[in-house]
C-alpha cells in the first residue's frame, strides 16, 4: 500500500489553513489542519479533481460607455480546461445591453458551464 501526504493551503475562506492530505493508493483517507468542514472538502477535491473559476473580460459592442465586459464561469471547471476556455474566448464579443448573469458563451468547451456577465453594460 503506497501512502502519500500532500500539503496545500486551503483557499475556501480567509483563514488559509495549511492542510495535510493523506492518500493511500490514490484514495484520500485523511485531511488534517483544517479548521472548518470546507477545508476538508477542499482538500479532498483538490488532490483528486482540482477545479477553478475562470474570470476574464471580453469586448462589448453597442455601449457608449463600456468597452470591455467582465465575465466568469458560472461555476468551477476542471483545472486542466482553463487554457482551453481562455482560447475559446478569443474573438468573443458581447452585444450591449448586457445584464449581470446573462450567458455570453453557453457550455464553454463542453464543460457544461456557461460564461456569464459579471456586470451590466
Amino acid at each position: 500500500m503506497a501512502t502519500e501526504i500532500r500539503e496545500l493551503i486551503c483557499i475556501n475562506c480567509p483563514l488559509g489553513c495549511q492542510l495535510a492530505v493523506t492518500l493511500e493508493d490514490g484514495v484520500v483517507v485523511a485531511v488534517k489542519g483544517n479548521t472548518c468542514k470546507r477545508g476538508d472538502v477542499y482538500g479532498r477535491k483538490e488532490v483528486t479533481n482540482p477545479t477553478r473559476m475562470v474570470t476574464t473580460s471580453v469586448p462589448v459592442d453597442g455601449s457608449a460607455t463600456e468597452r470591455m465586459l467582465s465575465v466568469k464561469t458560472a461555476t468551477d471547471i476542471p483545472k486542466g480546461k482553463i487554457f482551453d476556455v481562455m482560447d475559446a474566448l478569443v474573438g468573443v464579443r458581447a452585444q450591449a445591453p448586457v445584464r449581470i448573469g446573462d450567458v455570453i458563451v453557453p457550455n464553454v468547451c463542453d464543460t457544461g458551464v456557461d460564461i456569464v456577465a459579471t456586470r451590466n453594460a
